[in-house]
């Protein structure tokens, strides 16, 4: 029986995930502020634990683990789903705001993760699974804090990858596009209030209006992505990163060739900065792998 440890399972990806694992014969561990709001949701089921987890708290992120392992004896994966919005250009947003918005979705994520690793350590095994967006692989107007802390789950994420592999545990980061969830509902959005009028008939103003209209019309099915989420944990070798929705995906590889291009213009710039010795070496080994 696997068992999942899922932040924010009260509504919206991480309640959907929760109930497809359920029905998979899985054990959740679902956590929210408020974990009755999770047993009025799924009932008395024999293989949920809902327990009281504020992200933000670190002392609760411990308590909430080690309550998983006690219960259940282990972990094998940890999904960080809590998280909010910040709708606003970076010059609107205020300092609260963005403090509030890295406090879930940056330094939550880390409390929680390092709260849980230490039983994926001594287990050798587990799979971490960082909610992120297609905000946090391309910024766009009028959601540039925000992506800022999806950028810095994506920077983490990869580090994580890394000193992770060698101990036998996992990590993906999930790249979401727009899904018809409640995350342009008030309850997961925040829209600032420093709006600045000069910003009205530029693209951040312009994102307002659109976040408004596209509110539950979002092309993305979150039931989908639920069942695709089984699918995931279920593969010996899944993706470090998983872009959902055609969105994300035409998102993603526009940036790319956008990249590849300019940095072919620039490039002879680019390395025009190198000592000439290192940059004859690094020629060197550009040639020894092009001959095998």
């Amino acid at each position: 029986m696997r068992v999942w440890f899922i932040t924010g399972a009260s509504r919206g990806f991480g309640a959907l995930i929760a109930q497809e694992a359920l029905e998979a014969g899985d054990a959740v561990v679902a956590t929210a502020r408020n974990p009755q709001t999770v047993i009025g949701r799924f009932g008395n089921h024999p293989g949920l634990l809902a327990v009281t987890l504020d992200v933000t708290n670190e002392a609760q992120a411990h308590s909430a683990t080690e309550q998983a392992v006690k219960h259940f004896g282990k972990i094998d994966v940890l999904l960080n789903n809590a998280g909010f919005g910040l709708l606003a250009a970076v010059e609107e947003a205020t300092a609260a705001e963005v403090e509030k918005v890295y406090a879930t979705n940056v330094f939550g994520l880390l409390k929680v993760t390092r709260a849980v690793l230490p039983h994926m350590r001594r287990q050798r095994f587990g799979h971490v699974i960082n909610i992120s967006s297609i905000g946090g692989y391309v910024g766009s107007p009028g959601w540039g804090v925000y992506s800022s802390t999806k950028f810095a789950v994506e920077g983490l994420s990869e580090a994580l990858l890394a000193e992770l592999r060698p101990l036998g545990i996992k990590v993906t980061v999930i790249e979401p596009g727009y899904f018809r969830t409640d995350f342009l509902d008030d309850a997961s959005l925040t829209v600032s209030g420093g709006s600045i009028t000069d910003y009205d008939e530029t693209p951040a103003g312009a994102m307002r209006s659109k976040a408004a209209s596209a509110n539950h019309a979002q092309p993305g099915d979150p039931a989908r992505l639920a069942k695709a989420m089984i699918k995931l944990v279920n593969e010996p070798n899944p993706p470090f990163r998983m872009p959902f929705g055609s969105d994300t995906v035409a998102a993603i590889e526009a940036k790319n060739a956008g990249v590849a291009k300019e940095l072919h213009r620039w490039r002879s710039l680019a390395v025009s900065t190198d000592f000439p010795d290192a940059r004859t070496t690094s020629a060197e080994s550009e040639n020894l792998k092009a001959a095998g």
